[in-house]
């Protein structure tokens, strides 16, 4: 009996769909994005892609040998994931960023849950979220772009400055954080998914919809059109509506409860974007959707055909709320309040302290680099200066340099004694390099200090040691030159680390970019 079929009687509908058809599709929908991702971005931004893919695939295959089960690794699922993370990370972030998130989407919020279709949220998303909280500095920094060193993209609109909606739209320029950052290719990818039919316009169209009003009643700018546009073309709502949301997984499965998962998801991503703190927040709006998902499969059904309705109005008698369903639910609504309530207030008793950590340890910083200085002050001339460079790069012959701040330092009787200025070069082999330069008032060099140095152990790290940083101190010239070859005799040769000549290079025109500032701009140096 156990070989017996159960077969319902006709007719039946045939179709050649399958998991691996489905996932190929998604892959090619988003070949267009990526491909604007590495051309965009270049070699590091494919780095990231392969990194994240391949670890997606080992993990399951490696789940797949210690669990004994089928190699479910083929079936395409475990490559989208891999993609879909990558496409929402910076290109300057360090390889192990793709990999620990690919990691942690397969095997905990994947793999543990039994498998493709039966984990409860978007595992890319939940990978994402997962570096975003534990990574945070690394995620959040977006300044691998050419002209905006800010913490988001998103700043400069939410500031009230003005975007260029082009560059947004296709992905280019000074608007860029993510590789996955052309909404023109996200959308064309996401219309192909339509016209095939992997997705309905439901949720894309919610999510969208709701999003836009919520931003034009409680954006603060009305229905200023520019400010709408560079909403929507910034911070992945648009990749989140047609590509994560969309998820047939972890979204409902009825028309009905695809437009309320996606009013869902649009409101809670407003409520991030105007409110909150991370602009970029839509990874979270999609995730807290997915627990809905489940109550709006049980009781979002259609009435079938020719059922009527019963005396209470209900279907039947099996779509009313049962406590057993209710008081989890509650439980874990109450638990979640108080667990936001509580991190809210640690928040607010804490971030005094915490901002003041960081100015005290920013101060250490920069009195290292000046050890003639008592005091670390501002400066109304310096700070115009940099305020003057609008965030962009800093000349055209110090490669990805930006001038951070610059501050004077003084003695014990108020006496300005020099200076610091601090500046990042995205030029580092594995991403953003920031360092601070100490100069007296003649414009000699006291010393170098690094506040961010992510390059590779034993090799570029080897930049903050004594034996290459002290090099600078004590000289003052022009314009130093990196002598790759070692045994430096001339003022303005500075000898390369070792196998680093990226890293010492980078290091160098970061120092190069901090002593230009001060010779043109405040005179210091003279």
């Amino acid at each position: 009996m156990s070989a017996y079929l159960n077969v319902s009687s006709g007719p039946h509908t045939r179709s050649r769909l399958s998991t691996g058809s489905v996932m190929g599709d998604v892959c090619l929908s988003l070949l267009p994005a990526t491909a604007v991702g590495i051309w965009h971005f270049g070699v590091k931004a494919l780095v990231v892609v392969l990194a994240s893919i391949a670890t997606a695939v080992l993990t399951e295959l490696v789940f797949d040998l210690i669990a004994k089960r089928g190699p479910t690794y083929r079936d395409g699922s475990a490559v989208i994931t891999g993609l879909l993370l990558a496409l929402c990370l910076s290109p300057a972030v360090p390889v192990y960023i793709p990999i620990l998130g690919s990691a942690f989407a397969i095997l905990f919020v994947k793999c543990f849950f039994g498998g493709l279709g039966k984990n409860f949220m978007n595992p890319a998303l939940a990978g994402r979220c997962f570096l975003l909280i534990s990574f945070s500095s690394t995620m959040t920094n977006y300044q691998y772009t050419d002209a905006v060193s800010s913490a988001t993209p998103l700043v400069p609109l939410l500031d009230g400055k003005s975007v260029n909606l082009a560059e947004m739209f296709l992905g280019n320029g000074s608007a860029t954080g993510v590789i996955g950052c052309s909404v023109c290719a996200l959308l064309i990818g996401g219309i192909y998914l339509l016209i095939i039919r992997a997705i309905t316009w439901e949720i894309p169209v919610a999510s969208l919809a709701v999003f836009s009003l919520f931003i034009c009643l409680f954006g603060g700018h009305g229905f200023d059109m520019v400010f709408l546009l560079g909403n929507l073309l910034g911070g992945g709502i648009v990749m989140g509506s047609f590509f994560m949301a969309t998820d047939p997984v972890t979204s409902p499965v009825t028309r009905t409860g695809q437009l309320i998962f996606g009013a869902a998801v649009g409101l809670l991503a407003g409520i991030f974007r105007v409110f909150a703190t991370a602009a970029d927040s839509v990874s979270y709006a999609i995730i807290i959707s997915n627990l809905l998902t489940p109550i709006l499969d049980e009781y979002v059904v259609p009435l079938p055909f020719g059922l009527k309705k019963n005396a209470n109005g209900g279907k039947d008698s099996t779509a009313a709320l049962t406590p057993k369903m209710l008081l989890p639910a509650l439980r874990l609504t109450i638990i979640t309040l108080l667990a936001g309530v509580g991190l809210a207030v640690v928040f607010n008793v804490t971030k005094d302290t915490i901002e003041a950590q960081k100015e005290a340890k920013k101060k250490a910083s920069y009195l290292e680099v000046l050890p003639s200085a008592s005091d670390i002050v501002p400066d109304d001339s310096l700070t115009a200066s940099v305020e003057a460079l609008n965030g962009g790069v800093y000349g055209t012959d110090f490669g990805k340099a930006y001038i951070n701040e610059a501050v004077s330092g003084v003695d014990d009787s108020g006496n300005v004694v020099g200076c610091v200025v601090n500046v990042t070069t995205k030029d580092g082999f594995d991403g953003p390099i920031s360092l601070s330069v100490g100069f007296d008032k003649d414009g000699v060099i006291q010393g170098i200090s690094f506040t961010e140095l992510n390059e590779t152990a034993g090799m570029g790290m080897r930049c903050a040691e004594p034996e290459f940083k002290d090099q600078f101190s004590g000289r003052k010239v022009e314009r130093f030159v990196l002598n790759k070859a070692g045994g430096s005799t001339s003022e303005e040769e500075i000898d390369s680390v070792s196998g680093a000549s990226i890293s010492s290079e980078a290091v160098v025109s970061a120092v190069n970019a901090a002593n230009d500032f001060l010779r043109t701009s405040t005179g210091l140096s003279d």
